[in-house]
């Protein structure tokens, strides 16, 4: 009888704490909950209440402390990063999938950012979701930076880009620094040649001092496709250079290979984006992640040691640590 009243008592946490996930962190409401949990909106307002009065929810949700053999255990011990794993049912849509992570993404990003304190943002489609669910937190002399330019030859990029910046600005009460460049020259020696002007030295100095940068990843095949890859930066030139390369992703429009590699890839001379040596420095590094087709992305980012945060959806989650097949 001890047994199964432990065991009993077992499944009531973990069903309170999923419950305290959705409702916190993601804004679900019990009646969604209810039915991903197969359970009554009554039956979920008292795991919830379990959840308080446990301690599994005080300021933030959390988990138990020294649960092991955790997803998040498994992804630390393997990849030396920081898990925070968002539950998103297997059957909900990509769409729905990466507005659920970005939810979760805006949340954790808010405490790490504090007064006095440099925000990169290397914009696009993950970015822009994070945006618009930012909840206010007022800091002082603090800034957040583009991290790379947005322009191409259809457009110049500045609203798009502009509008993602203002909101993570607003947010935070931040100064915010524009990079009014093209997102990939034509030549590297206009580029080359810009980088000597002082207005645009002024914000690659600010990029070499960033206290956080975040990112999501970029890849040509990903189900809820990249901004850079729909947005006309590329062309068939392009994407047959990047093939040849073996590339799988890029952040901030700076491409690299499976195994983290990026020196030799062509198209990184021309990319605004800062040197992936520069971001790899940056003392807290978050990366948004949504869906399995990130997969090789994300695997090729933590190879070149991108990332000490990664915000990931729990089936991505699942798929990173599985033994690889074959």
């Amino acid at each position: 009888m001890a047994v199964v009243a432990t065991e009993s008592s077992a499944q009531r946490s973990r069903d309170a704490l999923r419950a305290a996930q959705l409702y916190y962190l993601q804004d679900i409401t019990m009646e969604t909950i209810a039915l991903e949990l197969h359970t009554s909106r009554s039956s979920v307002s008292r795991l919830l209440s379990f959840a308080r009065e446990s301690g599994l929810v005080e300021i933030q949700v959390k988990s138990p402390a020294d649960r092991v053999a955790t997803v998040q255990q498994q992804i630390r011990e393997r990849f030396g990063v920081t898990a925070h794993i968002v539950p998103v049912p297997n059957s909900t849509n990509e769409v729905d999938r990466l507005e659920r992570v970005a939810v979760s993404a805006a949340r954790i990003l808010t405490p790490f950012v504090d007064s006095n304190m440099t925000l990169g943002i290397a914009w696009g489609g993950t970015m822009s979701a994070v945006s618009r669910h930012l909840p206010e937190k007022v800091t002082h002399n603090s800034s957040v930076v583009q991290l790379n330019g947005a322009a191409n030859m259809r457009t110049s990029g500045i609203i798009y880009a502009s509008e993602i910046m203002s909101r993570f600005g607003t947010a935070f009460g931040a100064t915010v620094e524009q990079f009014p460049v093209p997102a990939f020259f034509d030549d590297p020696a206009t580029k080359e040649a810009m980088w000597r002007e002082r207005a645009i030295r002024r914000v690659l100095d600010i990029h070499t001092r960033l206290d956080i940068a975040l990112f999501g990843l970029g890849a040509t095949d990903a189900a809820v496709p990249s901004h850079v890859h729909i947005g006309g930066y590329l062309d068939e030139h392009d994407y047959t250079a990047l093939s040849r390369e073996d590339v799988v992703g890029d952040v901030a429009a700076v491409f690299y290979r499976s195994d983290g590699s990026y020196d030799g890839i062509p198209i990184n001379d021309r990319s605004s984006g800062p040197s992936l040596a520069m971001i790899a420095q940056v003392p807290r590094r978050l990366c948004v992640v949504s869906g399995r087709s990130k997969l090789a992305a994300l695997r090729g980012a933590l190879a070149a040691d991108l990332i000490t945060d990664l915000i990931v959806d729990e089936a991505t989650a699942h798929l990173l640590v599985e033994p690889p097949r074959g």
